[in-house]
């Protein structure tokens, strides 16, 4: 009930946290979002019963839908062009501070409960509002859209087949994996962590991966993009219903994973690009169609489950995402935008080659020049360095604590089952993740190739 009182909230709050975010800075709304969140996580903390807790409910969806569509308004403002890049960047980071939080949240519950846990959250929501409020870089104008791109010239009502396609396939996706998380548990037995471990390299490939994708989908077009990932999606759903071994339920994920990494930037980036000046109303309303189908699509796939069986489930979701496949290049189609994501030198190349004058440039362009093959190598193992000192020195702790799965596995030894718990999860989940990112860095060093200095 908690949930869902949220989810409600934040459903209604979206397309208000859209238009404020078209006629404020989206920084100050966002900063909103997050003090509001760090209501919510101090009113679950005092809670002793069911009303105070469906007011933090309540404040949290409230929080979410302005933090989230005001950030996504910001990204979409700030993309000069290459809305793509932008989208996955924010896309990682996100991903980053899931698992940063999943490993404190995992650790904190363990060792000090539900209501340290609770006041945690509460902390990092502060310190984003703080730092959110005072951010005062320039290159995001506020105020309300002009009169005559007050509906964005018409492309609000362009973007609802994308936006359509977007619920759906947010239904499908949320009512396939209500099913699989209850099929691990229930008929294989697994455990949470068990599961997790199921999900993990699906989850490291969601991580890494949106950031780089945009190298390729700039270059194959959006419409290529959106249908490759959900054909990808079509074949894990029904692949699911063939397939029954955890190995391969994993290895099916991980390739869905990799397509939905390059598809949600296209899409949030498409959205963005045919809004106007209304991004802020646009990804409000594109948030909220992706929230509908996630809150619609579970119960609609348990009444399948319940009256067909596992594998209706699955190819009815697999069905539903070649249709989004099939229905991808025409929504895209109809927003006339071009096929691959306008960037900001096309658009000065044709400003200048029809009058002279040249397109202004933003401040992030700017400040973004391209490095060099040899410097972005040097970047990138500078950063590795760091990423495994801050490792090492997490599996040392670790093993003091005797929660260290690597040390365990070094020993060849099995974890006893008195030390099975958090810790012992983020150990493992961090390994693979240090190993992916150590392949990656290196191969800049191996592979050398130009970047954008950040």
């Amino acid at each position: 009930m908690l949930i869902a009182a949220e989810a409600v909230l934040s459903l209604v709050f979206r397309p208000v946290a859209g238009e404020l975010s078209d006629r404020l800075d989206p920084r100050r709304v966002a900063a909103a979002g997050a003090a509001l969140y760090a209501l919510s996580f101090a009113g679950y903390a005092l809670a002793d019963g069911l009303p105070l807790a469906f007011v933090a409910a309540a404040v949290g969806g409230a929080g979410g839908a302005l933090f989230w569509v005001a950030l996504d308004t910001f990204t979409g403002r700030r993309a000069a062009g290459n809305g793509t890049a932008a989208y996955g960047e924010l896309l990682t980071a996100s991903g980053k501070g899931a698992f940063l939080g999943y490993a404190v949240a995992f650790t904190v519950l363990e060792n000090a409960g539900y209501r340290p846990l609770f006041w945690a959250g509460c902390g990092a929501c502060a310190v984003a509002a703080v730092l959110l409020a005072r951010d005062q870089g320039e290159g995001v104008q506020a105020g309300a859209p002009s009169s005559e791109t007050s509906e964005g010239d018409g492309s609000q009502r362009r973007l609802l087949p994308l936006m359509g396609i977007a619920a759906v396939t947010a239904g499908a996706e949320a009512g396939l994996w209500m099913l699989l998380l209850l099929r691990l548990q229930e008929e294989y037995g697994l455990t949470p962590m068990e599961t997790g471990l199921v999900f993990a390299p699906g989850f490291i490939v969601f991580i890494l991966l949106p950031a780089h994708a945009h190298r390729v989908t700039d270059r194959v077009g959006r419409s290529w993009t959106m249908g490759v990932s959900f054909a990808a999606s079509a074949l894990f759903a029904g692949g699911l219903a063939v397939m029954s071994g955890t190995l391969q339920v994993a290895l099916l994920w991980a390739l869905a994973a990799a397509c939905f990494a390059a598809q949600i930037p296209v899409e949030q980036a498409t959205v963005a690009e045919a809004a106007g000046e209304r991004v802020g109303r646009a990804m409000g309303r594109y948030e909220s169609a992706r929230l509908v189908g996630i809150l619609v699509g579970p119960p609609l796939f348990g009444l399948v489950f319940e009256s067909q069986g596992w594998a209706a489930a699955c190819l009815t979701s697999a069905a539903i995402s070649l249709m989004a496949a099939a229905a991808a290049p025409g929504a895209i189609k109809a927003l006339g935008l071009p096929e691959r994501p306008q960037r900001q030198e096309a658009r000065l190349a044709q400003s200048g080659s029809a009058g002279g004058a040249k397109a202004p440039v933003s401040a992030d362009e700017e400040k973004a020049p391209v490095v060099s093959a040899a410097e972005r190598a040097r970047t990138e193992r500078r950063e590795w360095l760091v990423h495994t000192v801050v490792f090492i020195t997490a599996q040392l702790v670790l093993w003091v604590l005797d929660s260290s799965w690597l040390a365990y596995r070094l020993q060849g030894e099995a974890v006893p089952e008195e030390h099975e718990g958090g810790l012992m999860w983020v150990g493992q989940i961090w390994l693979p993740i240090w190993i992916v990112d150590t392949l990656w860095s290196w191969s800049y060093t191996v592979f050398p190739r130009q970047g954008s200095r950040s």
